[in-house]
């Protein structure tokens, strides 16, 4: 009994420092792109290939990591990704010299990223019962938002006093940390599907077809987008036909087909993750570009979002155990809707209180929807594909904030003409994020009438 308190304390604390690491350098990044920007003389698309790059191969990895992760064991992945990932970040301090570098090692950053995306919340459940998961989900969605809070006011100090390296720096630092941790205290390799073979061709033609989309998509409207985007939704055909003919797929088709609470689920988080995840981009570039202010100073402004997801993720993380999470979920996406629609009316002049407020319900809504939608996906899953179920909601998020970057991009390269972000052509930045944030709302209103009649039940 002590030896299971002990491990479900070390599965704690991993949650937390894992779940804060990587978002607090997501939004970090955000505060210090203009700083960034400075140095390499990036426009606007190319800031947000900082953004997209690691996001990209962050998606098309999580599926292969995660069943992977279920054959050689979760802890073993996690160990690899969080060593690649703090190497890494070491190396996008001390290596670029441009634009193109930056964005390669961001690339590879991602790919780390997704080995710990797709092992932590499964290592998670795998200790505790499934009584317990919605609490504990709340309290890594709890850390998820605790880490993005800290990215704006502390990424912000950190580029205000010193520079937008030493926000890597700090990441690293807890990488490191994380690398000795887990070995030491964690005891245990959760295998559910050891000694299963791994399809390796299959990985390779899911991840060069994703590939292929994803980067088509963000080259609209582009010609060579053309040619892209049908070649990687053709080959994503053929592997989805190929899957279904392998005794050990990467990916089972019938999680989705025979399971209607986790389809409904992971298709919530495609959209939600769609509508939300540009707005920290476009207000980091608002409030610096156009307001005028300081790293520090929009920072603070944009903390009030991630505060208030972090509070409402672990009262919606409780009521998911006692009530039906996708109820909650729903409700939750309502909310995030009401909150980029106030966004859509926000002018050059538009006073601070109400862009905080529009900015606390958007984070109010997000944190109600996230950890009960979590915990609708996981308990609808079998036990010997937790990683697999994880890795497909991971992907299904990471794929919204692809699909979100990219209709920024898009909206951008129509509008703006990949013109900088200055004062002076305040009134196209404007103009192009209403555009940006009315698609947004019109997905996330949608979104709110994605649910099953039928309850999850926990798949133990």
């Amino acid at each position: 009994m002590g030896n299971e308190k002990s491990m479900r304390r070390a599965a704690i604390v991993i949650t937390v420092a894992s779940g804060m690491m990587i978002p607090f350098m997501g939004s970090a990044v955000n505060i210090v792109l203009p700083a960034m920007g400075k140095e390499f003389a990036l426009n606007t698309v190319q800031m947000g290939w900082i953004l997209t790059a690691f996001l990209l191969t962050s998606a098309v990895f999580l599926l292969p990591f995660g069943r992977l992760s279920d054959i050689i064991g979760r802890k073993k992945m996690f160990v690899t990704g969080i060593t690649t990932y703090s190497i890494v970040t070491i190396l996008i301090v001390i290596l670029p010299g441009s634009a193109a570098m930056l964005i390669t090692l961001r690339a590879f950053q991602g790919l780390a990223a997704s080995m710990i995306f797709v092992t932590g919340v499964t290592i998670l459940i795998s200790i505790f019962p499934p009584s317990e998961r919605g609490k504990v989900l709340g309290i890594n969605t709890a850390c998820v938002y605790l880490g993005l809070s800290l990215g704006p006011s502390l990424g912000g100090a950190l580029a205000n006093y010193f520079s937008w390296r030493s926000v890597f720096i700090v990441t690293a630092a807890m990488g490191f940390f994380l690398m000795f941790y887990v070995p030491l205290k964690l005891k245990g390799e959760w295998a559910d599907a050891q000694g299963e073979d791994f399809d390796i061709k299959g990985s390779l033609i899911y991840i060069l077809s994703l590939s292929a989309v994803f980067v088509g998509f963000s080259m609209i409207p582009k010609t060579s987008a053309l040619i892209l985007m049908p070649v990687g939704l053709i080959s994503l055909i053929l592997f989805i036909i190929y899957e279904n003919k392998k005794p050990f797929p990467i990916l089972k088709a019938d999680i989705f087909r025979k399971n209607k609470t986790f389809t409904m689920a992971t298709t919530s988080a495609l959209i939600n993750y769609s509508a939300t995840f540009g707005v920290a981009f476009l207000m980091s570039l608002y409030l610096q570009n156009i307001k005028g202010f300081s790293p520090l100073h929009a920072g603070e402004i944009m903390l009030i979002q991630p505060v208030l997801q972090t509070i409402c993720s672990l009262f919606s993380g409780r009521a998911a155990d006692r009530k039906d999470p996708q109820t909650i979920a729903s409700a939750g996406m309502a909310i995030t809707t009401l909150g980029l629609i106030m966004l859509i009316f926000v002018q050059k002049d538009t006073p601070l209180p109400y862009i905080m407020a529009a900015l606390g319900v958007l984070g109010t809504g997000f944190g109600v929807f996230s950890s009960s939608n979590t915990t609708a996906a996981m308990n609808a899953a079998e036990k010997r594909y937790f990683g697999v179920a994880s890795s497909l909601l991971s992907t299904m998020r990471l794929v919204g904030q692809i699909i979100s970057m990219g209709i920024a991009m898009i909206v951008f390269s129509l509008i703006t003409k990949e013109a900088a972000v200055t004062a002076e052509n305040s009134g196209l930045f404007l103009h192009s994020m209403r555009v940006i944030l009315t698609i947004s709302a019109f997905l996330c209103f949608i979104g709110v009438f994605l649910k099953t009649r039928k309850k999850a039940v926990n798949a133990d």
